[in-house]
């Protein structure tokens, strides 16, 4: 039997890619799935398809804290509980940082930073009644800066480092704490990121060996389950991924960035011309988002 049974887990960004596959596999496996997204139509269809005996769904953004909130308290009044919470939800903009747009930067760095500390500052009463865990989705980014794009590495970066401070404040408390760290997955992100900009498809080309590939949403999903399934303190996705880790403070030397640099010399120049000709700094699909949710909260 697994070991997942019976167990309710919140998922920040559930609506689409890794989120939902997620949440698919988990229900597979016997758990309970509570969506939370700003995204209503996946997330309602997300929902339907799982069922209501297996899944339940609320709109949020992670950057209210009573949004938050509120979707713990609608976890606890449909399943009972919380047992894991997988803060997933994040985006990116782009552009150097003489070119992004400053209120998408502050964006990225209130979602992906911000929005973990919320998810998980809601959650945490729910966990430590259950001995849960935390799974904060930060990526490959938070080992290898990567130039143009500033805040999403910076804040993925932020999330590693939160989970590592989380960890040890809660372990007396019987909660785990993880993080998960990817290199390009085919997400609804990475896809807007190569359809809008030539630069990005370059930068891909440009890398060497496996740092260029892309993994599937399924292969993704199949190893976030297996972590949460054993309470793992890191889940890398390729596996490869782990030791870039190990190779972070090489990576930061004058020697490391010196191959960087060069690419960067050509690269971001180019993303900030697409930039400006796209008229914005995130994905067309991010940025419908983000005016959807405004004009909900804005109107009388």
């Amino acid at each position: 039997m697994s070991k997942l049974k019976g167990q309710v887990v919140l998922i920040t960004g559930g609506a689409r890619g890794v989120g939902a596959e997620t949440a698919r596999r988990l229900v597979a496996k016997g758990a309970k799935v509570v969506l939370v997204d700003l995204d209503r139509a996946p997330l309602a269809a997300l929902e339907a398809e799982l069922g209501p005996a297996n899944a339940t769904s609320i709109a949020g953004d992670v950057v209210e804290l009573e949004d938050m909130e509120a979707a713990v308290a609608h976890a606890v009044s449909t399943f009972g509980g919380v047992d894991v919470v997988m803060a997933n939800a994040g985006i990116a903009s782009y552009g150097s940082v003489l070119a992004v747009d400053p209120e998408t930067f502050r964006r990225v760095i209130d979602v992906n930073v911000n929005g973990v500390f919320h998810t998980v500052r809601a959650a945490l009463p729910a966990l430590i009644e259950r001995k849960g865990y935390v799974l904060v989705v930060s990526s490959l980014a938070a080992y290898a800066a990567g130039p143009g794009l500033v805040a999403y590495h910076a804040s993925k970066a932020g999330a590693e480092h939160f989970a590592n401070a989380l960890a040890p404040e809660v372990a007396s408390m019987g909660v785990k704490v993880g993080s998960a760290h990817m290199s390009w997955i085919d997400t609804p992100l990475v896809q807007d990121a190569k359809k809008d900009l030539s630069a990005f498809r370059k930068m891909l080309d440009a890398l060497p060996g496996p740092l260029g590939q892309t993994t599937s949403v399924e292969s993704c999903a199949d190893a976030f389950v297996a972590g949460i399934e054993r309470r793992a303190r890191r889940i890398s996705v390729p596996k490869w991924v782990n030791a870039i880790r190990w190779l972070k403070p090489a990576l930061t030397t004058r020697l490391g960035e010196r191959e960087t640099a060069r690419r960067a010399a050509e690269i971001v120049p180019l993303m900030d011309q697409e930039v400006l000709a796209l008229g914005r700094s995130m994905s067309a699909r991010t940025a419908g988002l983000e005016e959807r949710e405004q004009s909900v909260t804005t109107a009388p």
